[in-house]
């Protein structure tokens, strides 16, 4: 339900958002131009990256890959096309071990389908290598340079559990699109599917001398089982798999070490596939037990990277904001390298991440701040210069944001208070609370996205207050866990103790506090509306009402046992524990309620339970259903509506004199 969380999973590539096409940042009175993916030349000389193409008009009309030579004197992109002068859709962008050439996805000839494309970078001529129907993903080279793996589900009715879900209608049948892993070899063009077609591939990592994969899969259908997926190897030739690492929680990011003895993976509590965080644990490639290298450390690891057989360097979310640091396995030490309160990417739902070359030492990344727009940075590691300009004319809209930490229940909490714009410490203003989605998730200040963008309510005057209550990531794998058969309780406690320390110190008028959330976030508002009625106004996007009847309308409800230690079926009351429906009648709090019509992570029929219970009870509520949308809203009509209806509601109620 991510979006900021959790009913959010990967999206098939860079959104997030993770899928989207939410990967679209907001607009303002320039255009901002999207960079959905960055990728450094193993041999560290040239950058790669995919950014929005922009038609004629100034609208985005699909994507484009740029590649730079890294000198001295600055950075000319190439265009890398599969077409000479057309337009398409093409990303997924990989470099092979001879940092010559590239492999990419392209729709050109056919929107409706991507192939998998390779060029060699020095005469820009792309060949075309697949002939498919369905899913491309991930392509990564062999390190000998002889083929590329990718994943691949056939004839697949949608791209991720962000997409809207199939209308279902007569009988309903459990049909599974497998994600399998599949190789192309370069000399033949040959295309072969290794994995076994009962088993569904997430992730992968070629075995350093090109003899073997990581993957990490699951039986079954894929939204649902990313939550109980293990680590297995499997010969490059095919064959049967070898379960390797059976995980206690969520595992995520699979590298294999240098010298081939060792992988290493992320192992935590996560709620959105895609949106990684946890420890870094490494197990031996033939079989063994599995090791925690980073037990304790303050930050939720999201990706890494081997340095060296004995060191990996690893991006994090750190206090609300990015990291990056190494790990000496021998030793145990943690070295930070670099932190800061800004994003630092190599794709939109790559979490706290960057680009890195064969060195250990350069990388290339995206970097974000609700202070300034994305654009592509290369260098040493925490000593970056910026690449490209693209976004220099874009200013923000909104007010400056200021990272805040507070106490609660004997543990430091943080959060982001994004200010009024033209703020004036001698006015008085309305503050909204914008709980993040996931519940793994962290709010964060970078630019927003087009869609949910709350700082649009700093635009017009409000306070925006974006807490990270126990259970997100930024402080640990036990703080994320602190919120396990506890929704709504020490979470809820957080942010009300936040909202306190912020109208004892600031201007804000306790009167005139509003709360919005989307997928976790527009659960905790429904429940937040139920426990106290300090707010007086809310706004719940794609929220959860009724965690019971939740478990059998969703369509990824494995990511629930971990959260609450047992199915629907077997612990019904730790699951009403937690539900706003159980204290529906305390509710009188005028709420709006939006929900896309065919979401399968936080199904439309929870908002509908929740306005007919305050319908029922005579709290003012109005009920938006969006037709043909999932969890994360495409249609940019649908986008605009959504902030427009969330501000309208907020500005009748919070504002002076109402």
């Amino acid at each position: 339900m991510n979006l900021n969380g959790k009913c959010e999973t990967r999206l098939a590539v860079f959104l997030l958002l993770a899928g989207l096409t939410i990967c679209c940042h907001a607009q303002n009175a320039a255009h901002v131009t999207d960079f959905k993916q960055v990728e450094i030349s193993p041999d560290g000389t040239r950058v790669a990256w995919v950014r929005d193409a922009v038609d004629a008009t100034g609208e985005t009309s699909g994507t484009v890959i740029e590649v730079c030579e890294l000198k001295s004197s600055g950075c000319t992109p190439q265009r890398i096309s599969a077409t000479e002068g057309g337009s398409a859709d093409e990303d997924s962008i990989a470099w092979s071990a001879d940092s010559q050439q590239l492999a990419f996805l392209s729709d050109a000839g056919n929107e409706l389908q991507s192939q998998l494309y390779v060029v060699n970078v020095s005469d820009g001529k792309a060949r075309k290598l697949t002939n498919l129907t369905g899913t491309l993903a991930d392509p990564a080279w062999s390190p000998d340079g002889k083929s590329i793996a990718f994943l691949f589900t056939e004839n697949a009715p949608r791209a991720n559990p962000l997409s809207p879900m199939a209308p279902e209608t007569g009988v309903i049948a459990n049909k599974v699109y497998e994600q399998r892993l599949a190789v192309v070899d370069l000399t033949s063009a040959k295309v072969s599917q290794l994995t076994p077609n009962d088993v569904y591939v997430y992730e992968f990592d070629w075995s350093p001398d090109s003899r073997a994969f990581a993957l990490l899969a699951a039986h079954g259908a894929g939204d649902a089982n990313w939550y109980v997926a293990q680590l297995y190897t499997l010969d490059a030739q095919g064959g049967k798999m070898k379960a390797l690492y059976r995980p206690n929680l969520q595992i995520a990011d699979p590298r294999w070490s240098p010298d081939g003895k060792g992988i290493a993976f992320i192992e935590g509590l996560m709620s959105d596939e895609g949106f990684i965080g946890g420890d870094i644990f490494v197990v031996p490639a033939e079989g063994g037990t599995a090791r925690n290298v980073t037990p304790g450390i303050p930050a939720s690891p999201s990706a890494l990277y081997w340095q060296a057989p004995d060191k990996i360097l690893f991006g994090e979310y750190l206090d609300g904001g990015s990291g990056v640091s190494t790990v000496d396995l021998a030793s145990g030490s943690v070295a930070r390298l670099w932190s800061g309160g800004e994003l630092i990417t190599e794709g939109f739902v790559d979490g706290m991440s960057l680009s890195l070359a064969s060195d250990g030492r350069s990388s290339a990344l995206i970097r974000h701040s609700s202070a300034r727009a994305p654009e592509v940075w290369a260098g040493t590691v925490g000593e970056w210069k910026q690449l490209t300009h693209l976004n220099e004319a874009v200013h923000p809209e909104w007010g400056e944001a200021k990272s805040l930490h507070w106490m609660n229940d004997g543990m430091k909490i943080q959060g982001w208070l994004l200010y009024p714009v033209d703020y004036n410490p001698d006015h008085r203003y309305p503050m909204v609370v914008v709980p993040h989605g996931g519940p793994a998730g962290e709010a964060h200040i970078g630019w927003p996205y087009a869609f949910f963008n709350t700082h649009e309510l700093s635009a017009h005057g409000y306070f925006v207050f974006y807490p990270n209550p126990r259970g997100s990531y930024g402080a640990g794998e036990k703080f994320t866990q602190g919120n396990v058969k506890d929704f709504g309780y020490g979470d809820f406690r957080d942010i009300m103790a936040g909202v306190d320390e912020i109208i004892r110190t600031l201007p804000v008028d306790k009167d005139r506090l509003g709360i919005t959330g989307w997928s976790y976030g527009g659960y905790m508002t429904m429940w937040s509306v139920t426990q106290t009625n300090r707010f007086r106004a809310a706004v719940a996007g794609a929220g959860i009402i009724n965690w019971q009847s939740y478990y059998g309308e969703n369509d990824i409800d494995e990511w629930m046992i971990p959260y609450f230690g047992a199915s629907v079926y077997d612990d019904p009351a730790v699951y009403a524990k937690s539900a706003p429906m159980t204290f529906i009648k305390k509710v009188k709090t005028p709420t709006l309620i939006l929900v896309g019509e065919r979401d399968g992570e936080c199904p439309a029929p929870q908002s509908r339970e929740f306005w007919h219970a305050l319908k029922t009870f005579g709290v003012e509520t109005e009920l938006v259903i969006y037709p043909g949308e999932g969890h994360v809203f495409s249609q940019a009509d649908h986008q605009r509506d959504v902030m427009e209806r969330t501000l309208g509601w907020f500005d009748r109620y919070l504002r002076a004199g109402n």
